[in-house]
């Protein structure tokens, strides 16, 4: 919301200069987005947050607050017009979402340009200046808080009504957009015609023109609830909206309409002024609030004084009664924020200023009891990790199980009732990996809980050779009773552990066997393939298999099978078999250069 400084001080005297203002709001009210002086004044971009957006989307509401911070004086602009006619008009309020509606009839007004100050503090809002009666409801809106609308007298026939609109029911808007309605829609109508979207928008029907002669001014209250909800289904969003949709005080439409009453009149000196109609189906009661200082001071960590907090209400002239330590008040009726003791806690350390409160670590019992499930889940896991096994987890939710979960996918209706149905598809996964992993075997284990009707309980599943083993936690740590763990970690043997990161892209493996005499050992033949296997090669070559022919048996001829796995993988790109291909074809050429060794 944009706020003029000069706006504020007729509110606020003595209020700071703008650069120092700039810290009141941002350590004490809310975020300000920006400033820019514009000529004689400066302009505030505040960003008001929906817990306060009820009381600070208005001038009154800052300037009142302010006041109260800064412990300086808050006038209370109040403005007296003379007693209304007796009047005629005619209101049904026939929706529950309308919980005040004040209409009153004035006569004689003329339609002319603005006085130069309304058209300055409309500048000063990023508001163009239309007419003398459009940019006062637009004034009183800003300043009050409470959206108004006007319409045309002489265009209404009959009553005002306000009801929820028909299913098909249509209106245009004031800027000519057609709108199709529901019955989740709040309307204003007369007899015939639908007049206003309620809280949202005016229609083209009972529109104020240059021609207009009598009005009606409409200051309501609107459920906000259903203001929200119509300004999403129909896709308009105004002030109005903003501020209904953010809870208002029914209470601020008689100041609201008085104020919008006596701008017309001063702006139209021959107008005559009837009597206000106000249907008030809803009436905000009085919300008395108790809190206990002492409570409050612990709760904060401070020290907080009656004194301090008597002297906090009386600067936003709060009613309210003590007794030692316990503080009943009466919450003014714009604060409908304020309704349990951590809101009044809040409340004065926002106006002392939380920079007040002390940094402090938790008091916390060092001495507490040990958890035996979790430290039996710690042995277990670290029992397994010792001896080389990887730690997974796999999802809870199984297409089969005992305990059924609400509102879940086919496929993932129940709560598992054991750990090996994942461990297996776990394992399966892994092992289409095992030649990038240049691992002989997969070795992986889970802890988690199981589902059963009559309970839950915690087990302990892990892969021995190819088979899952699943076991109860008391199971498992009673058949490993007694035995050491030992730290296998990189730190306890001062190693300095490298990490890089996997490639996403597939990975390529390929066998390369080898013939060669009883008398070459696998690392000659390891290094001839690592040196023409290039860049490409992401794990050393692996020795996967190895038999000898002595020369003395059946068939024998004194030779040595070394096998050897390759995996190549590629950073930026997925590989070709043919990339691959010329690769082997390479290390094939120089193992055969050597005429005693021969590919398999």
């Amino acid at each position: 919301m944009l706020i003029s400084y000069k706006w504020l001080k007729s509110y606020v005297p003595d209020l700071p200069e703008p650069d120092k203002l700039v810290d009141v709001f941002t350590f004490h009210l809310c975020e300000v987005e920006g400033v820019e002086k514009k000529e004689d004044d400066t302009i505030f971009d505040l960003n008001i947050l929906p817990d306060r957006a009820h009381d600070l989307l208005s001038y009154r509401g800052i300037a009142k607050d302010l006041a109260g911070i800064l412990n300086i004086e808050y006038k209370n602009i109040e403005y007296k017009i003379r007693a209304g006619e007796a009047t005629k008009l005619s209101i049904k309020v026939e929706s529950k979402n309308c919980r005040r509606y004040m209409a009153r009839i004035i006569r004689k007004i003329k339609i002319l340009p603005s006085p130069d100050w309304m058209k300055n503090y409309l500048l000063s809002m990023n508001q163009r200046s239309i007419n003398n009666l459009v940019d006062a409801t637009n004034i009183v809106m800003f300043d009050r808080g409470n959206p108004i609308h006007v319409f045309d007298l002489d265009k209404v026939e009959g009553s005002i009504i306000i009801r929820q609109a028909k299913e098909g029911e249509k209106m245009t808007t004031l800027d000519n957009k057609e709108v199709k309605l529901s019955p989740l829609n709040m309307v204003i109508a007369d007899e015939k015609n639908i007049l206003a979207l309620a809280g949202i928008k005016g229609g083209k029907v009972a529109e104020v023109t240059e021609d207009t002669k009598n009005i009606i001014i409409e200051v309501a209250n609107f459920d906000p609830t259903n203001i929200r909800k119509t300004s999403k289904e129909i896709n308009i969003y105004t002030d109005a909206v903003k501020r209904f949709e953010n809870d208002l005080s029914p209470e601020i439409v008689s100041v609201s309409m008085n104020d919008m009453s006596a701008l017309v009149l001063e702006m139209c000196k021959d107008a005559t002024l009837e009597e206000v109609v106000d249907i008030y189906t809803k009436k905000q009661e009085k919300n008395k609030l108790s809190f206990n200082i002492k409570r409050i001071s612990k709760r904060l960590g401070l020290d907080i004084s009656v004194a301090t907090v008597e002297d906090i209400l009386k600067r936003y002239g709060v009613l309210y009664k003590n007794t030692d330590d316990d503080f009943e008040i009466v919450v003014e009726d714009m604060r409908i924020d304020l309704k349990t003791e951590e809101d009044m806690s809040e409340e004065i350390i926002r106006i002392l200023g939380y920079e007040k409160l002390k940094e402090e670590l938790p008091k916390i019992n060092w001495n507490s009891k040990t958890n035996e499930v979790y430290s039996k889940i710690f042995w277990a896991r670290n029992k397994l990790l010792n001896d080389e096994y990887s730690e997974v987890m796999t999802y809870s939710f199984r297409d089969k199980g005992e305990v059924e979960v609400l509102a879940s996918a086919s496929d993932k209706k129940f709560l598992r009732t054991n750990l090996s149905d994942g461990l297996k598809e776990s394992f399966k996964l892994n092992q289409l990996n095992m030649p990038l992993l240049g691992m002989s075997e997969i070795k992986i284990f889970e802890i988690g809980t199981v589902f059963k009707k009559n309970g839950e309980k915690i087990h302990v599943a892990y892969v021995d050779k190819k088979n899952v083993v699943e076991v109860s936690l008391d199971e498992f740590c009673k058949s490993y009773q007694g035995e050491p763990l030992v730290d296998l970690s990189a730190k306890s043997y001062q190693l300095k552990a490298n990490f890089k990161p996997w490639s996403i892209y597939p990975f390529i493996s390929r066998d390369v066997a080898v013939w060669v005499p009883n008398v070459v050992e696998s690392y000659q033949v390891y290094k001839v393939i690592k040196e023409n296997a290039g860049d490409l090669l992401v794990r050393d070559p692996y020795l996967f298999d190895s038999f000898t022919k002595p020369a003395s048996t059946a068939g024998g001829d004194g030779k040595t099978s070394y096998a050897f796995r390759l995996v190549f993988q590629s950073y930026d790109r997925t590989l070709k078999d043919e990339e691959v291909n010329e690769i082997i074809a390479k290390i094939s050429y120089k193992i055969s250069k050597n005429s005693s060794w021969e590919i398999r």
